[in-house]
């Protein structure tokens, strides 16, 4: 049986999350051995007495072969921390979701990614902010990332479409559970020209508790969350605080003082948020005016100073991104862009934990399969 099919189990267990999901492996050393210990190995590897009983509820309820039919049949990927195409820049968030599910597909060059979101109901200025935005971006080979949610969302994912792009839609229910209806068709085509991402299990609902910790995964699958208009109490801002958390650039589009739905874009902007001018600030700031350019020339050699810099600190080392944030004087999400890059390259190798090494010849023995 798949492995992950364990994970999947886990999964369906109100209460154990991403610190509880390590825990259990740290104990038993995988999540197979883990499902089938008994309730005494489970109290010690830390789970509460309620917990230890909502996993034996589980194992009564939950037949994994019936889950394994039902994914192949729903086209469903499922995706863990061990996998190696597990999201690079969602892997180095704190607590990253153990197991991501997908309808789609997500490719190397999705790494390099800028999350578009704002509110539902959006004026006609943010519906032409947010078309030329995501336009702009999927033209020069950004993916763009966004909720599938009514307004703000669904134009951006839209116009990265309409421009020939990519795009990554994160729900706040079950992959296989299309919210808002009237997306469905939408849905059909990021599925298309992208992926639908949930951690939810398949068949969950779209409750509204699901949605606000969705949004760091908006976040962390980008190097930068761009706000294109917001209420003061948008979803859109809990995005924009994730984002900011996880060390990525947040811009905000400026928009008119006396409008409710630029309320809290220009909130951000006075707290510390860059103004969206132009879709090229985004590009500049985070060095990716030449990202089409860098993805064809898959060469062995730093392409530019940051990416020289980052691999004569590295040397023969296994470094952090905080260490190497430290040690060369760079922002973040500079460290971060470049590594995806890098990775693309394949000059480094993401070993899991935020921590990498380079991936030359004398060196590639160090990491594995």
């Amino acid at each position: 049986m798949d492995a992950r099919l364990y994970w999947v189990a886990f999964n369906h267990v109100k209460g154990i999350g991403a610190v509880r999901m390590r825990a259990l492996l740290d104990h038993f050393g995988n999540l197979e051995r883990a499902w089938y210990a008994p309730p005494e190995a489970l109290r010690t590897a830390g789970l509460s007495p309620r917990l230890v009983e909502a996993v034996l509820d589980a194992r009564k309820r939950l037949h994994l072969d019936e889950i394994e039919d039902m994914l192949a049949q729903q086209h469903i990927r499922v995706i863990t921390w061990e996998d190696e195409d597990y999201p690079f820049l969602l892997k180095n968030i704190d607590q990253p979701p153990p197991v991501l599910y997908l309808r789609g597909t997500m490719l190397p060059s999705d790494q390099m990614a800028v999350a578009v979101v704002g509110t539902r109901q959006v004026s006609a200025y943010g519906r032409r902010v947010t078309e030329h935005l995501a336009s702009v971006l999927a033209q020069r080979g950004v993916t763009v990332v966004s909720g599938l949610a009514r307004g703000v969302d669904a134009l951006a994912h839209e116009a990265a479409l309409n421009a020939g792009g990519r795009t990554l839609a994160v729900l706040g229910n079950g992959v296989d559970v299309i919210y808002p209806p009237e997306h469905q068709h939408l849905a059909t085509r990021i599925e298309g020209q992208g992926a639908l991402l949930s951690d939810y299990p398949p068949g969950t609902p779209p409750e509204a508790t699901n949605f606000p910790p969705r949004n760091r995964i908006i976040s962390g699958l980008a190097i930068a969350t761009v706000v294109v208009e917001a209420g003061e109490k948008s979803g859109a801002l809990i995005t924009a605080t994730f984002a900011a958390e996880q060390g990525r650039e947040v811009f905000a589009v400026p928009g008119n003082i006396t409008s409710p739905a630029s309320r809290g874009t220009n909130r951000l902007i006075a707290n510390g948020a860059r103004p969206l001018l132009h879709p090229e600030d985004v590009l500049e700031v985070l060095d990716l005016a030449e990202v089409q350019h860098q993805q064809a020339v898959r060469a062995l050699l730093p392409g530019n100073e940051v990416e020289a810099t980052l691999l004569k600190i590295m040397g023969d080392q296994v470094l952090t991104v905080d260490e190497m944030c430290f040690l060369s004087g760079l922002s973040a999400e500079k460290v971060l862009a470049s590594l995806a890059m890098m990775e693309l390259k394949g000059l480094v190798r993401n070993l899991g934990g935020a921590s990498f090494t380079t991936l030359r010849e004398d060196t590639a023995f160090y990491v594995g399969g």
